[in-house]
């Protein structure tokens, strides 16, 4: 990489933490400090630090040490540029964070995070800003790459979870119903599932029919198997709730007057809100449809604690050191997605807005159909 006038960049974690996400701070940090030379400037809690230089000078120091360590040294919100609630009052602080950015002189920033980053860092673009991204999330969603800081680990967790329930489910001769993160892409579900022998797979991309789950396990109990394990997404949905959101959004979407825009909303908050309960219900219809006892284990933040797997350190260093030799080369506007054994960059104008979602004939869809899997279709 040939070396060019010494520069300062910035960097930031935003959404929720993942596992890995101080291994891409580490890889972009010792790239840029240890072969450019460049100065790096860490940004606290997100696009909120951004907003009010809150930050701290990245050294060799600070970055020793990080590698497996969990969380984020930077620390993480969901706060948006345009959005953020500032003193009981909710402003668009973008233009405190353009100042924030020329302040510091910074060549670029460089933003990891899932969906809702990307969307923010496209604002941060069209005002005028070098951002470059990295891929970070378990839910594993994010458009136009392989994978994503964080799924592996999550992935790891939650099969482990899986299969110290099969012991109790087994013993009980019970329905053990566990509930994984996904609320619109099922990718976790279905890996977990699969890896942690599940019987039964729902997912957001596959409406559920709850007979059809209860026949299942009731031909499961017909062969002295009197016990299963469900793992569901937390945005999966029966086929009566699909339609309804469907319905609502349409509803929303050829609304011509405010007053039809506003009950469209309040219908889709309404379903939203009823959805919350949705795997504690499901269990109590398992368990009247089947006559077997059903209980349910929500998984919930330990699928996003500990030490990133090591499949998620090399992810996170492949694309962070990547990212530090794009911005050698004043490429910016992209995020660094994985692509096979390499790292491209991809507009994120293309990311922005975008989810990668489960494709109903992936292989993984049809590797759980062909081992017996109930995918509640």
């Amino acid at each position: 990489m040939k070396k060019r006038t010494v520069k300062r960049i910035g960097i930031l974690t935003a959404g929720g933490d993942s596992p890995g996400l101080n291994a891409a701070i580490r890889a972009v940090g010792k790239a840029a400090i240890g072969e450019l030379g460049w100065e790096v400037v860490g940004f606290h809690d997100g696009f909120l630090g951004l907003a009010l230089d809150r930050w701290q000078r990245l050294d060799k120091s600070t970055l020793a040490g990080i590698l497996t360590v969990g969380g984020t040294v930077l620390g993480t919100s969901r706060e948006k540029p345009h959005r953020m609630e500032i003193d009981g009052k909710v402003r668009d602080m973008i233009p405190r964070i353009v100042a924030t950015y020329r302040r510091h002189r910074l060549s670029a920033l460089v933003c990891i995070g899932g969906g809702g980053t990307h969307k923010n860092a496209l604002r941060l673009i069209k005002a005028g800003l070098n951002i470059v991204t990295l891929p970070k999330t378990i839910d594993n969603d994010v458009a136009l790459t392989d994978a994503t800081i964080g799924f592996d680990t999550a992935l790891g967790i939650a099969s482990e979870a899986l299969d110290r329930l099969h012991s109790t489910a087994h013993s009980h001769h019970r329905i053990i119903v566990a509930e994984i993160m996904g609320h619109r892409a099922g990718w976790l579900t279905l890996g977990a599932g699969i890896g942690g022998g599940a019987d039964v797979i729902l997912i957001p991309e596959i409406p559920y029919d709850t007979g059809r789950i209860a026949d299942a396990i009731g031909r499961r109990a017909k062969k002295h198997r009197n016990f299963s394990i469900v793992a569901v997404a937390e945005g999966a949905l029966s086929r009566e709730d699909a339609a309804a959101f469907a319905a609502a959004k349409r509803r929303k979407k050829k609304a011509e007057t405010d007053e039809e825009r506003d009950r469209a909303k309040a219908e889709l908050a309404g379903l939203d809100a009823r959805h919350a309960g949705n795997t504690m219900r499901l269990a109590a219809q398992l368990e009247d449809l089947t006559g077997l006892e059903a209980r349910v284990t929500i998984l919930g933040y330990v699928q996003r604690g500990g030490t990133p797997s090591v499949t998620d350190r090399l992810l996170a260093t492949r694309l962070g050191t990547t990212c530090v030799d794009l911005i050698n080369k004043e490429k910016f506007g992209v995020m660094v997605a994985a692509r096979g054994d390499g790292c491209i960059p991809v507009p994120i104008g293309h990311v922005a807005g975008n989810l990668k979602l489960v494709p109903t004939d992936h292989s993984w869809v049809e590797a759980a159909r062909r081992v017996g899997t109930c995918l509640g279709d």
